[in-house]
């Protein structure tokens, strides 16, 4: 199953897209993402969501199918073109993945000052 998937729905003369990747998560070993960014091809996402964490590869590939199939009864159909906004979903799992690794205590370093 692929790990990547991208969907287009040409409409008014316009074309929206949407990315999906599935991404491990550096902060919890065998964890798995699903990211998807949306918006207008030719211009940067308008939107960037995450789903899980999920056990593994294969159950997040099974939750980006199953989305893939809900868009294509939209009207949506597979791109082979290559992604675009892989920088976009990089930051975004970069982001999530910095998040969870911030110690949960807040502390003043220097209190005396």
């Amino acid at each position: 199953m692929p790990r990547s998937i991208t969907l287009v729905r040409p409409c008014l003369g316009l074309v929206t897209r949407i990315e999906c990747e599935v991404k491990p998560l550096a902060h919890r070993p065998g964890m798995w993402t699903l990211l998807c960014a949306a918006g207008l091809s030719g211009q940067h996402p308008t939107a960037i969501k995450a789903q899980g964490p999920f056990h593994g590869p294969v159950v997040a590939e099974a939750v980006m199918a199953a989305i893939a199939d809900n868009l294509k009864e939209q009207g949506y159909v597979p791109s082979s073109d290559p992604q675009i906004w892989r920088l976009h979903i990089q930051g975004e799992l970069r982001r999530m993945n910095g998040e969870r690794a911030q110690p949960v205590m807040n502390y003043q370093a220097h209190p005396e000052r």
